[in-house]
């Protein structure tokens, strides 16, 4: 029975490229030595109690309840998500072979894996519906993910691309409610959205609201001000064919200062390589000094390969224009602000393992 499980490669993603390389998930716990003799989740206790002397019961709870899972409970044909911290985006694959100890690994933190056959590493966040994300946005590092019909969306995810959402006509993989495939329930680690990682939920909940009030050449005007905030005059075309710009911005008084910028925004799904090329040549075409591509829902493979050759043109998906947004949101105007109501929150960093 397909079980689904959310596999972070470190707090920071710091592990993100190298799980997708190297064909692997998993890490941290550096204090932790092989668990490869342990055969039940008492022997992993045992083991976890050892290495973080004087630590309290919860922590210790939580530790064993991910590394158990780790060890035993994830099985090869597992779906395996990891949310990318370096990209923003989604992978998803499937265990290829059970628990390994990296015992030879020169980073401590690369030691305690599975094997993952990565099929989807480019999959943009505002592909997965809202109350999707929310189940995947634990704190934890290793955690199941069973609610909300995750493991036949994510199934559907996989193969499509697309969040087909709470739908009767997308079957759930057992006929048993949701969540008791997980047959070795285990609390720490099987009620993902009792611990959320808040940072991550306030981000996809703004995701969520930009891509609503500014669908479609709302998104333009957004841009638009972004850019002005970060000292750009601008130009937006109007809605309907635009011949490849969407806005020109320039520096100075009058916009007419170098460097010229003119950008491409596209609100809808994946961009391909086409639109990415036509940008090129329209930057041709007017001398422009730089090109920025706006692609909501993100760009293929071959359009992210075909960026790398014009060094000119950056690339602003959901994430960066989210973070442009929280950079300058006292600047952008009242009516965006009355969109987008957000207010600064401060809160203690947990420092935990």
């Amino acid at each position: 029975m397909v079980a689904a499980w959310v596999i972070r490669s470190g707090k920071s993603g710091e592990r993100d490229s190298w799980a997708l390389q190297e064909g692997w998930s998993g890490g941290g716990w550096w204090e932790v030595p092989d668990l490869t003799p342990c055969v039940t989740r008492e022997d992993v206790a045992a083991v976890v109690a050892e290495s973080f002397p004087g630590s309290s019961v919860g922590k210790l709870n939580n530790f064993t309840g991910q590394l158990w899972a780790l060890r035993s409970r994830i099985k090869v044909g597992d779906l395996i998500v990891m949310p990318l911290k370096t990209t923003k985006q989604i992978a998803i694959g499937r265990v290829k072979s059970g628990y390994t100890f990296l015992a030879n690994d020169a980073d401590r933190n690369k030691r305690h894996v599975v094997q993952v056959d990565w099929q989807r590493t480019d999959l943009p966040r505002t592909a997965v519906k809202q109350d999707l994300l929310f189940t995947l946005g634990s704190a934890m590092s290793i955690f199941a993910s069973s609610k909300n019909h995750a493991v036949a969306r994510l199934e559907h995810l996989l193969s499509t691309g697309a969040d087909p959402g709470q739908v009767p006509s997308i079957p759930s993989p057992s006929k048993a409610k949701p969540g008791s495939e997980l047959l070795d329930h285990d609390e720490d680690v099987d009620e993902p959205e009792l611990s959320p990682d808040i940072e991550e939920v306030a981000l996809n909940q703004i995701t969520a609201r930009i891509a609503e009030e500014f669908a479609g050449h709302g998104l333009s005007a957004l841009v638009a001000e972004l850019l002005t905030a970060e000292g750009f005059r601008c130009t937006t075309a109007p809605p309907g064919p635009d011949g490849g710009v969407d806005i020109i911005a320039g520096r100075g008084p009058l916009g007419l200062d170098d460097p010229m910028l003119l950008v491409q925004v596209k609100s809808g799904a994946q961009v391909s390589d086409p639109v990415v090329t036509q940008l090129h040549g329209v930057m041709t075409k007017f001398g422009a000094d730089q090109g920025l591509l706006v692609a909501w829902g993100g760009v293929t493979k071959p359009a992210r390969e075909s960026m790398k050759t014009n060094l000119r043109v950056r690339l602003w998906e959901a994430a960066e224009v989210v973070d442009s947004v929280l950079l300058n949101y006292e600047n952008l105007s009242e009516d965006t602000r009355a969109k987008l109501p957000l207010k600064r929150v401060w809160m203690l960093s947990d420092a935990g393992s």
